[in-house]
């Protein structure tokens, strides 16, 4: 299924006392770049994001904000750096005897020093990745969603220009089986109002045309051309991503329109080349959302 590139979603999820909320925003990329906003103490989680990221997404920039709030009471972990309260300790004891007064130091005033009393969170990586786990899982599902929706009606847009193209391909070809003759017809009028009365000759003419003929033949540029757009057409079957393919296509697409316009020397398929340059442009643009 073919799948744009843009997309948003949103999870929640809760585990180890903590709410988790995730959005996740994709856009266009050449590759999977991943960004991912997360609380400083969380960031050993980082790789398990990217890991679940790539079972759903195979192409893009995509952005990832965690916000994440305590439901309950967290648990704390506290530690007394008795290093510390014993330099403390110390530094009272030889300030008193310089002082020549009393220095009794209480436990309870010591931990009341700067750093001696530390209380930490205790996280629990696993635990928490319940919780995130869960929303990042629910916030890939609702941007799958999206990018599937937008990539069908990418597929609809491109296959209708396509199928323009095929037509203006088809008029191109009607016309260029004609120029010869055409240009035959001019060029002998030519030459008789040059020469008036003297006699035309036919051998030169002949020459004349043939060597043009050979330099306009677009006969091989529309086969080609033709050949890409059943490629085109045919890719959107494909389970793969597709977009890279895509790109190349339109590239070569590219390629024969132009190797048309520049053997060309008729204003009509002059017209129509410009006319599918247009639509081979939309498709570019398009082809630039597609996974």
């Amino acid at each position: 299924m073919v799948k744009s590139m843009t997309g948003y979603g949103q999870g929640k999820g809760s585990s180890a006392g903590k709410a988790v909320t995730i959005e996740v925003k994709t856009v266009n990329h050449r590759f999977l770049d991943i960004s991912i906003r997360i609380p400083r103490q969380l960031t050993l989680l980082e790789e398990r994001f990217r890991q679940l990221v790539k079972e759903y997404l195979s192409r893009g920039r995509v952005d990832i904000f965690v916000k994440m709030e305590e439901e309950l009471e967290a648990k704390k972990n506290i530690t007394v750096d008795k290093a510390l309260a014993e330099a403390y300790y110390k530094s009272f004891k030889e300030l008193g005897e310089v002082l020549n007064i009393t220095a009794d130091v209480t436990a309870f005033q010591l931990c009341q020093m700067d750093n001696v009393i530390n209380q930490e969170e205790k996280e629990d990586l696993d635990e928490i990745w319940v919780g995130m786990e869960k929303a990042l899982s629910q916030a890939l599902e609702q941007v799958q969603n999206m990018r599937q929706i937008e990539g069908k009606k990418l597929e609809e847009d491109v296959l209708d220009r396509a199928a323009v193209i095929v037509e203006l391909a088809g008029q191109i070809e009607s016309k260029a089986s004609v120029v010869v003759e055409d240009y035959q017809e001019r060029l002998r009028k030519r030459i008789v109002e040059l020469l008036d009365s003297t006699p035309v000759n036919e051998d030169r003419i002949a020459m004349e045309v043939a060597i043009m003929a050979e330099k306009s033949d677009i006969s091989e540029e529309l086969v080609r051309l033709r050949s890409h757009m059943e490629q085109l057409t045919e890719t959107f079957n494909e389970i793969k991503p597709i977009g890279r393919k895509l790109d190349f296509l339109v590239q070569e697409m590219h390629r024969e329109i132009n190797t048309i316009g520049s053997k060309n020397n008729d204003l009509l398929i002059s017209r129509l080349v410009v006319e599918i340059k247009s639509e081979v442009e939309k498709i570019r643009e398009q082809v630039q959302n597609i996974e």
